[in-house]
């Protein structure tokens, strides 16, 4: 019998990957065609002007991220998944340091790794054969402009994926795979004429729309950057210890953002507002032990230290 009469088709392979990706917790699903090249457009520009500030590998990684093929040579389909996080903030700790939202629970990339992989194994199911590569913002894949393409979410001003329903609290997986789904239309912008996130920043990091200078970006310096902070950025802080909320606080399509159904993505109250003082009596395995199974353990607890000094600073001189 011939192939095209016992397997499904490629819109009703879409249509059960799709499904699938809902059973296994998903809020969204999406696909776009790998056969042609980008996924990343802008990139070499954004580098160009510095704008990746240390991550040395967003350029050794660029053609990656331009092209899938060069990730899983024969790749057919990019699916992408949303997982929404949002959750309303704890009650502030009195002296505390804030902390972004999406390290407030348990860290992501431990609670989607099995279910995108589970979702990777289904479509080797329905396609036998078929190869896949998954990531969660730990390959060289632009996880972002494929959402987009995959009409998951479009780009919005502050650089972030947004959805309508989601606004732009949610996390991204994607499944590179060989196999042929029918594809989604590409997510169209809605931002319109808003310029809140652009005009927000406390650092002006956010230099044109969708376009972010990493080396004013306060998330970047407290998460990422493992050397000293430039006194006239950190005095532009304010309380944030770990990462910054700001632009996404203020978007519109974030006002009536549901939460998130996830108990693993439920706030652990000491962790959505910390303690400098606390962070500096902590040796390494304290921090280890304090932060085991958080993303705040990225920024390293020489980091943390750092950042709490500039809160406190901040706070002495009431920015």
């Amino acid at each position: 019998m011939p192939d095209s009469l016992s397997s499904p088709s490629e819109a009703t392979c879409a249509e059960r990957v799709k499904a699938r990706a809902a059973e296994l917790g998903f809020d969204a699903c999406g696909v776009a065609s790998a056969l042609t090249a980008g996924g990343a457009e802008g990139l070499d520009e954004w580098i160009r002007r510095g704008f990746c500030a240390d991550m040395a590998w967003m350029a050794r990684t660029a053609s990656q991220r331009r092209d899938v093929q060069k990730v899983l040579p024969g790749a057919r389909s990019v699916i992408v998944v949303a997982k929404n996080y949002f959750a309303p903030r704890p009650k502030a700790h009195p002296c505390g340091g804030r902390v972004s939202r999406y390290a407030w629970g348990r860290d992501y990339h431990r609670v989607m790794a099995k279910p995108l992989r589970r979702l990777a194994r289904y479509i080797s199911e329905l396609q036998p054969g078929a190869q896949w590569y998954v990531s969660i913002d730990t390959g060289p894949v632009a996880e972002r402009a494929w959402a987009e393409r995959a009409g998951v979410g479009w780009i919005g001003k502050n650089g972030l994926a947004i959805r309508q329903g989601l606004g732009s609290w949610f996390f991204l997986g994607v499944v590179i795979t060989t196999a042929a789904l029918a594809v989604d239309s590409p997510a169209m912008p809605h931002c319109g004429t808003c310029q809140r996130c652009l005009e927000a920043c406390p650092t002006r990091a956010i230099v044109e729309p969708g376009v972010i200078d990493a080396r004013r970006c306060i998330a970047y310096h407290t998460i990422e950057n493992r050397g000293a902070i430039p006194e006239e950025l950190a005095c532009r802080f304010g309380d944030w210890l770990f990462g910054c909320d700001v632009c996404q606080e203020v978007c519109p399509w974030n006002r009536s953002a549901r939460v998130t159904t996830d108990p693993a993505f439920e706030p652990r109250p000491e962790n959505a507002c910390i303690d400098p003082g606390e962070v500096f009596s902590m040796d390494e395995a304290a921090f280890a032990a304090r932060f085991a199974g958080s993303p705040i353990r990225r920024a390293t607890l020489d980091g943390l230290k750092r950042n709490g000094r500039i809160v406190i600073g901040n706070g002495d001189r009431g920015g």
